[in-house]
């Protein structure tokens, strides 16, 4: 037990599967996937887009193979991805052998919707042949017609029991390799279901709340829903499925993330909603530093707060802090402690500054002390 433990979170016990080179489940720090929207064929676009989601930190990236051209071009995409990529299929389970074959790490299936069980067997035996895991989707607004009407609705016993008859399927052909979600766009409907769920298999669970919606909705409602799940241990890898760019799909599920101290990753922010007695506009400057130490990986933390009701007492507890002074002259800390002024005029940039310094600063140290241990 820590030193805090209201903080800490006892992680459910799973299976282990690879997706590609990354691990999840068993203990595996917890991924963030999100998927491009561009047309898959179009390699260039969905190749940029899939840069730009690993810049902003995914550690897994799916790609939506509706047809022939698709997985055609899926090969060049995968050689040219720095992460591993998840072939999205549904219904033709040629696109899934397809897929297999031009080296996707992991197929997004549904099993029951692919077709016989010869099918099934063959989508298992290409999974087999190349080294793919599998992910079963289960989703509230494509369940069933028969779990539709033995339950009357979407409801989380409908939800896993999808889930477990998909995984059966696979059992049958002697396939282990997978990790299952039970996605609904209803917050409590998920929550419900992926406990439930997470009481009856040993396999990696994939987090998300569904169709949750734009930037702000959709970001609200996935904190609440897979928050929820996180902090109760329940969670192997997530996605945030929001209408805006992937991108922004990976920066929320890192927040989610790093609100709960499951995975670290660039700068936290602590920062004030301001009022009248800042010293400086909080919310703009925020908004321009987030943009400009977007390109930060390394673990730290910054206060920026517009007085000095609260602002001393932020920075005691974070690597930099900035707090509102009189005259546009402000106070900066270093590792809690006052350091330095700095006027307004120049207070982002220095401020940027300050964190691409203590950035290189922890990443010398960090590789100084992994050198000394080999």
């Amino acid at each position: 037990m820590s030193i805090r433990p209201w903080r800490d979170i006892a992680r459910r016990e799973s299976r282990q599967i690879m997706v590609g080179n990354v691990p999840v489940g068993g203990g595996a720090p917890v991924t963030v996937q999100t998927m491009t929207n561009t047309p898959t064929e179009d390699v260039r676009a969905t190749v940029d887009q899939i840069r730009r989601c690993e810049d902003a930190g995914a550690d897994i990236v799916r790609v939506s193979c509706p047809d022939l051209a698709s997985t055609d071009a899926l090969r060049q995409i995968v050689r040219a991805a720095k992460v591993p990529i998840v072939a999205d299929i549904h219904f033709h389970y040629k696109r899934a052998l397809e897929a297999a074959d031009a080296g996707a790490a992991c197929l997004r299936i549904n099993p029951g919707n692919i077709g016989s069980s010869e099918r099934v067997a063959e989508v298992v035996r290409a999974a087999k042949a190349n080294g793919c895991a599998i992910r079963i989707g289960v989703n509230a607004g494509s369940l069933e017609k028969d779990l539709l009407e033995k339950y009357g609705e979407p409801c989380p016993e409908a939800l896993v029991e999808s889930a477990l008859d998909h995984i059966k399927l696979l059992q049958d052909h002697d396939f282990h390799e997978y990790k299952v979600a039970v996605k609904a766009s209803d917050v409590f409907l998920a929550v419900a279901a992926y406990q439930q769920l997470a009481d009856a298999v040993d396999c990696p669970l994939h987090l998300g709340i569904t169709e949750a919606g734009g930037l702000i909705g959709g970001t609200v409602k996935s904190s609440i829903g897979m928050g929820s799940l996180l902090w109760f241990g329940i969670g192997d890898t997530i996605r945030v499925s929001l209408s805006a760019e992937p991108e922004e799909e990976v920066r929320v599920g890192f927040e989610i993330l790093k609100a709960l101290g499951i995975r670290n990753r660039g700068v936290r922010v602590v920062s004030c909603p301001s009022c009248a007695r800042q010293g400086f506009d909080v919310i703009r400057t925020v908004q321009t530093l987030e943009e400009r130490l977007q390109h930060i990986r390394t673990p730290m933390s910054l206060s920026v707060l517009g007085c000095v009701v609260n602002g001393p007492g932020e920075a005691r507890e974070t690597d930099i802090g900035i707090t509102g002074g009189g005259n546009g002259r402000h106070m900066v800390y270093l590792s809690g402690v006052t350091d330095h002024h700095v006027q307004d005029a120049e207070m982002v940039e220095h401020i940027v500054r300050l964190v691409e310094a203590k950035a290189a600063e922890i990443e010398a140290r960090d590789a100084a002390a992994a050198l000394a241990a080999e």
